[in-house]
């Protein structure tokens, strides 16, 4: 049985940037925006539960949580962008993500106000990220979708933090690890 290989993109075969963030996307709210991760990254949507805090971390991690034996990292999305903390509710939740970088795949969660929903992004109906300049850091951004009237950011969950971020992440799992 002989397996497929993945072509080498050329410039000709490089997909437009307008359809990169075609697909569906799980959608959520953080400080009355509404942002969007591809849906085949997301694990599961827990509600808000208190998480076991480890000291010496950035400010954006909450802590990690004992999902079935794995310890996950949480991060606070809020805290991530630099948008006001705010109390947690009943609609906070956890949305638990599988993510890749140069050292592999992970599972991370974030901290989120609350769900909005599923949305369809056809090819095409997405916008390049707006260019700041290189005072605004937007390479976790893949594309904005008009979706109706309203306007959905789509982020890459594998660009949300740095490698050094999820370097970072690693040393907490492995902290927590030593701990439990």
């Amino acid at each position: 049985m002989s397996t497929a290989q993945t072509p080498t993109p050329t410039s000709e075969s490089l997909v437009p940037e307008s359809q990169i963030a075609a697909g569906q996307f799980l959608t959520f709210l953080l400080a009355g925006e509404e942002y969007g991760v591809d849906i085949l990254k997301v694990h599961e949507i827990r509600g808000w539960t208190p998480v076991t805090h480890i000291p010496r971390t950035p400010p954006y991690v909450q802590g990690v949580l004992n999902l079935r034996g794995a310890i996950v990292p949480i991060i606070d999305l809020r805290r991530r962008f630099d948008i006001v903390k705010a109390d947690y509710t009943p609609t906070t939740v956890v949305i638990v993500l599988a993510v890749e970088d140069a050292r592999g795949k992970r599972v991370i969660g974030m901290v989120v106000d609350g769900v909005s929903g599923v949305i369809n992004v056809a090819p095409g109906e997405t916008k390049p990220s707006p260019d700041f300049g290189c005072a605004v850091h937007t390479e976790f951004i893949r594309g904005m979708a008009a979706i109706g009237k309203r306007m959905v950011i789509l982020l890459d969950s594998d660009k949300l933090l740095t490698e050094e971020e999820m370097g970072a992440l690693d040393a907490v799992q492995q902290q927590a690890a030593k701990n439990d």
